[in-house]
Formats: C-alpha cells, sequence, structure tokens
C-alpha cells in the first residue's frame, strides 16, 4: 500500500511518465492536473485520474526510471554498461562498494538498488549536491555521497571493500590505490570513454598486481520495427570501455 512520503511513477496513456513524491500537493501535466494526495492508501498499480479525466498508473520506480528522470550533471554511464559491471563483479546485497566520478548520482543508484553500502566521492561540489539530491529522492539511505578527489582520499580508507567502480578521467593513477582497499577477490571496474585512457587504465591494472583482468566494449543496437520491415537501428551504440579486474 502507497504511503505518504512515497516516491511514485505516473504512466500516463502514449508512455508519458512523471515522478512525483506522495504529498498533499496536485502536479501539473499536459494531461490534467493529478492530487498527489490522493495516491496515500492505494496498492501499487493502481489507476487515478488528473482534473481532466486522463487516467495515470501508479508504478512503483525502479533504477530504470531514475535513469531516465533523474536530474542530470553530464552524461551518465549507459544502462548496458552499468549491467556489464554489475554481471562481470557479481554485485550481491552482501557487498560494499566504493564508487569514484559519482556525476549525477546514476551509477550509485544503480548500486545501491543491489549493494549493502555504497560510497561515492566526486570533486565538484554542483555534482555533489545534485547527487545526494537524486539519491535521497531514490530513497537508498545505503548510498552515501562524499566530497573528495578520490586520489588523495583513497589513502585514508580503511576499506576493504568488495566492488570499486571508476568513471574519471583519472582512472589509472587511482589503480594502485584501490588495489589495497580492495578485498582478496574483489573486483575493481574502471569505465573509460576512450581506448587511450582504457589502455593507460589497464597498464595501471597490470603494475598494480591484479590476478586477471579483461577491457571490453558493450554495443547496443536496437530493432527498428515499422510498416516496411524490420531492421536493426542505424545508430552506433558504442559508448566506451570498461575494464574489470580481480585482486
Amino acid at each position: 500500500m502507497i504511503a505518504a512520503g512515497d516516491l511514485v511513477l505516473l504512466r500516463a496513456e502514449g508512455g508519458r511518465e512523471y515522478l512525483a513524491t506522495v504529498k498533499d500537493e496536485r502536479l501539473h501535466t499536459d494531461l490534467g492536473l493529478v492530487d498527489l494526495k490522493g495516491i496515500e492508501g492505494l496498492e501499487w498499480g493502481s489507476t487515478i485520474a488528473s482534473h481532466l479525466g486522463k487516467p495515470f498508473t501508479v508504478l512503483r520506480p525502479r533504477a530504470t526510471d531514475f535513469f531516465k528522470h533523474v536530474k542530470r550533471t553530464g552524461a551518465p554511464m549507459m544502462p548496458k554498461d552499468i549491467g556489464a559491471i554489475i554481471a562481470y563483479t557479481g554485485l550481491c546485497p552482501m557487498d560494499t562498494v566504493l564508487d569514484a566520478g559519482t556525476g549525477s548520482g546514476v551509477l550509485a543508484i544503480y548500486l545501491g538498488f543491489i549493494a549493502k553500502k555504497v560510497i561515492s566521492y566526486e570533486v565538484n561540489d554542483h555534482f555533489v549536491s545534485v547527487a545526494r539530491k537524486n539519491v535521497a529522492q531514490a530513497g537508498l539511505s545505503n548510498v552515501e555521497v562524499r566530497q573528495g578527489d578520490i586520489l588523495e582520499e583513497v589513502e585514508k580508507l580503511e576499506g576493504p571493500f568488495d566492488v570499486v567502480t571508476l568513471d574519471m578521467q583519472d582512472a589509472p593513477s587511482a589503480v594502485e590505490g584501490i588495489y589495497r582497499v580492495l578485498v582478496p577477490g574483489g573486483f575493481l571496474a574502471s569505465y573509460s570513454p576512450f581506448f587511450e585512457q582504457a589502455m593507460e587504465t589497464r597498464k595501471a591494472v597490470e603494475r598494480a598486481g591484479f590476478a586477471n583482468y579483461s577491457t571490453i566494449m558493450v554495443s547496443e543496437q536496437e530493432l527498428e520495427v515499422g510498416k516496411r520491415g524490420t531492421r536493426p537501428s542505424t545508430r552506433v551504440g558504442h559508448t566506451g570501455f570498461i575494464t574489470i579486474a580481480r585482486k
């Protein structure tokens, strides 16, 4: 049952969606005003109508909804790359995660829905402010966003961490310190947008003494379905490179 203060996803006909909090206010949409207080006490999946009689289905938000709807401070890591990181590190509810390069907090939110604890570092104070609001909106008390440079802060961290994720330009410089705070058998996952950065990260991983490692790229191509037929989209699905290393 939905309670006051819950975050909900309102989905209208045609696929339009709105994130909102259940409180004594009305949500303004192009399909009319929705009484958010009226959602309280409903079951998930119920329908509520706007003042114009337009129906909205009330859904429980998931990580993918935050990827689409939270405020962004730049280009977040794409779901296909986040999925690869989760899969190749075997992230689980027992894990404590160190994340660096928070950005708007999208990756930290995905990780927070699975892991026991996520500590995420970001240098830019504006990004930190936005990420904290996004994490709070997601209702994740197990995700902590800290302002700081991981290159300096890692020396102060005791750890240990089961998984470390890096989405930052200076990732190669952070690898040695990350190795120290990882548990034996723990994973480092570093995202690099360019070949050069990926190769530098790979070299840093080798120097640090990781037991095994690989660098991959994940491509995604949507199918276009139309009256004339079905074919792969012409949009290129490449975004970056992911280096996975195990201590």
